[in-house]
C-alpha cells in the first residue's frame, strides 16, 4: 500500500512539473549571433527549415553567416523577424 502511494505521488509530481525553457527569452539575448537550434526555437521553425534557408539562398527571410564552417544567425535579424524589440 505504501509503495503504491509513493509511485502515485511520484507520477503526479512528474506530470505537474513544468518543463524548463531550453533558451532564455529572446528579449534578454545580447550575443550578436545565434546557433541554428536557438534561431529555430525563437522563430518556431524546425532546425531543418533553417538549414534549407541556408542551403537554398533566397528561399528564407534571413540569411546566416558561416563562422568556422558553422551557421550563425544574426540576433538582430531574428528579433526583427520574430517581432521582438531589442
Amino acid at each position: 500500500m505504501v509503495q503504491w502511494r509513493l509511485k502515485a505521488n511520484m507520477a503526479h509530481e512528474i506530470q505537474s512539473a513544468q518543463p524548463a525553457a531550453p533558451f532564455p527569452p529572446l528579449e534578454q539575448v545580447t550575443k550578436p549571433n545565434l546557433k541554428t537550434s536557438e534561431a529555430a526555437f525563437y522563430l518556431d521553425r524546425a532546425t531543418q527549415t533553417l538549414n534549407i534557408w541556408a542551403c537554398r539562398s533566397g528561399t528564407g527571410p534571413i540569411k546566416p553567416k558561416r563562422i568556422g564552417g558553422r551557421l550563425a544567425w544574426s540576433t538582430a535579424e531574428v528579433k526583427a523577424l520574430a517581432g521582438v524589440q531589442s
